[in-house]
């Protein structure tokens, strides 16, 4: 069903985005006359690699001016589409890592193999919420393959695309104060609760 859920998301994706994929397309070429593309080998389902797309945004170690608007705004990865129609990704699921990252997080024991349990996904809840620190970006992995139901990712399905109208600075504040406001509402029920 998830499998069928991300063709039919995939295919509606591409064709609602086909107008931005095309000016975004010509958007980079004019840029700079390089490739439209950036590909680079991921880590997906069980450990596999893949080649993962994504509309480039750098040229020579530096971000292009088309390439601060497309990371700004997520722009960038809708080409991850192609990712989802091959069965490489799913729409939500952990960040896509490279096996440089892997190494360097020193996540490459058995003991992280979980996170290789679910597709890298397009968005997830790490990639919406920011976090860059490997300890935060593990626990937002753990919650969500933990929590993982269909509502859920179409709730963060609805944040990315919130991400692409509003952009990621301010959906990222909107998702830190609602954590904080569930942690606090945790803590008063905990703090309210009868010693027994």
């Amino acid at each position: 069903m998830r499998r069928l859920g991300d063709l039919a998301g995939a295919a509606a994706g591409l064709l609602v985005f086909a107008p931005f994929m095309a000016v975004i397309s010509v958007a980079v070429w004019l840029d700079d006359g390089g490739p439209i593309f950036f590909r680079q080998t991921r880590i997906g389902l069980r450990r596999r690699p893949f080649t993962i797309l994504k509309f480039r945004t750098m040229r020579d170690g530096e971000v292009t001016r088309v390439g601060r608007v497309l990371r700004a705004t997520g722009l960038d990865e809708i080409a991850q589409f192609f990712n989802i129609v091959r069965g490489e990704m799913s729409a939500v699921g952990p960040r896509p890592l490279t096996d440089a990252d892997v190494q360097r997080l020193g996540w490459a024991t058995e003991e992280f193999d979980f996170r290789w349990d679910a597709k890298p996904g397009l968005t997830g809840l790490a990639q919406i919420a920011g976090t860059h620190a490997a300890a935060e970006s593990l626990a937002l992995d753990r919650e969500y393959l933990a929590r993982r139901t269909v509502w859920l990712d179409l709730w963060l399905i609805t944040l990315s695309f919130a991400v692409n109208a509003f952009g990621k600075t301010r959906v990222r504040a909107f998702m830190q104060r609602r954590r904080a406001s569930r942690r606090d509402a945790e803590n008063a029920e905990t703090r309210s609760r009868p010693v027994a």
